[in-house]
């Protein structure tokens, strides 16, 4: 992939709106560690920030490659896993020193989030060394973070240079290759919610973008056997993708073209979890398994009519604390700031009707969706015993209420839940 085109500003785009990335440069390939001392040559204080499990992997090792210069810092997890918290936060916050010239992340989702929005806040430089081809957030602008037990995203900026080595990648955990590769598949769900927002909201929309997206969703597709024996130019392919639609989510300044309802529904067995302290699949497979689900639900919406559902606010507010317990407030303020319950669109939804079931059938079917993730391993029974059909249904129902973000979530419960 000629990344060196797509971190070019693009000026002329028929969108109107001037793309930029100010990533320097991104470096996929075997061999890509070797790199780093060179790419590392000016700095002189690098706080290198891993966790206890990308530390072993190549943490160690990159410390020791680029010698004195290199403070690390080890994050330990309180749990199964670590959080991108205020806790993980306030770490590297501390580690930070005044001499200190350029943050090296070392592992994957969570090292990047928390390095990204530290360097963001200290106005320092930022290289990530990829550990696992597992999510589209490294080239990305937001830093998802776990705040007040709320699922957030912050704005920050990219890293102005990414690593990812395909000797490591390919020895990645199975389950993370899997997550990358659902996280790509996702983006046919939340595409068709952006193409949903813009037509019944006016939301901005660039169809440059969505196409690009788009072709990364469907090479992907077709890498899944590759991916699932481990090969490296398939992996390497994955890898590409995801750090193109991170590209792609700078140039339009929000997660717009790769998150939507599978991603919120995502985050809502996370947010979940670490409340109720149960487990729950990692992001990707959670998108990959919630792309299913919202594809049902698009199947459904064609087959009825628009009827506009009373809001009951008794009701829901006694819901939202029965699904979010001690993060509840947190999502009934953000809900009373949209006003999207209230909101009367129903001549808009109505007049639109037709419309909105041409954008719906453009993405795959729910059969078509649990295709695609058998093909790497995932089998949609796994998410269903994971999870019970109760919270499911309570994902459908209220993940929505977690984001700011319009998807068919909200077309779904407010019009075409019987």
């Amino acid at each position: 992939m000629d990344f060196k085109a797509l971190l070019i500003p693009q000026r002329d785009c028929a969108c109107g709106k001037e793309h930029n990335c100010p990533i320097d440069f991104v470096h996929i390939g075997s061999g890509a560690l070797d790199t780093l001392p060179s790419l590392c040559g000016e700095y002189k204080h690098i706080l290198l920030v891993a966790d206890e499990t990308t530390y072993a992997v190549c943490g160690e090792a990159v410390g020791q490659a680029l010698g004195g210069k290199v403070q690390p810092l080890v994050l330990t997890a309180e749990g199964p896993v670590l959080i991108p918290d205020e806790a993980a936060l306030a770490a590297v916050e501390s580690a930070v020193g005044s001499e200190t010239d350029l943050i090296l992340g070392v592992g994957s989702g969570v090292i990047n989030d928390i390095c990204k929005y530290v360097s963001f806040q200290r106005g320092l430089p930022y290289f990530i060394v990829a550990t696992a081809p597992s999510m589209d957030g490294y080239a990305s602008v937001g830093a998802a973070l776990i705040l007040k037990g709320m699922k957030v995203t912050l704005n920050a900026r990219p890293p102005k240079g990414i690593i990812a080595d395909t000797d490591v990648l390919c020895h990645a955990p199975m389950e993370m290759l899997q997550a990358g590769y659902g996280d790509i598949i996702g983006k046919y769900s939340c595409l068709c919610d952006w193409k949903l927002s813009h037509l019944l909201y006016g939301e901005y929309f660039c169809q440059t973008v969505y196409d690009r997206t788009l072709v990364a969703a469907k090479q992907v597709e077709s890498l899944a056997e590759g991916i699932l024996r481990r090969e490296e130019a398939a992996v390497a392919a994955l890898m590409e993708a995801l750090v193109a639609v991170g590209i792609a989510m700078s140039h339009v300044g929000s997660s717009r073209p790769a998150s939507g309802s599978e991603h919120h529904l995502s985050h809502f067995f996370e947010i979940t979890g670490i409340l109720e302290n149960k487990p729950y699949f990692s992001h990707g497979v959670d998108v990959a398994f919630s792309s299913v689900v919202t594809a049902g639900l698009r199947e459904k919406i064609q087959s009825l009519r628009p009827q506009r559902r009373p809001f009951d606010r008794t009701i829901w507010e006694e819901e939202i604390r029965r699904v979010y317990s001690t993060s509840a407030d947190e999502v009934i303020v953000l809900q009373d700031k949209m006003g999207w319950y209230t909101r009367e669109d129903s001549r808009t939804v109505e007049e639109n009707w037709p419309a909105v079931c041409e954008i719906l059938r453009e993405s795959p079917s729910a059969a078509e969706f649990t295709a695609m993730l058998e093909k790497v391993g995932l089998h949609f029974a796994e998410f269903e015993a994971m999870y019970g059909k109760e919270k499911i249904e309570d994902a459908v129902r209220y993940a929505k209420d977690l984001k700011d973000r319009y998807s068919v979530l909200w077309l779904y419960d407010l019009y075409c839940r019987r």
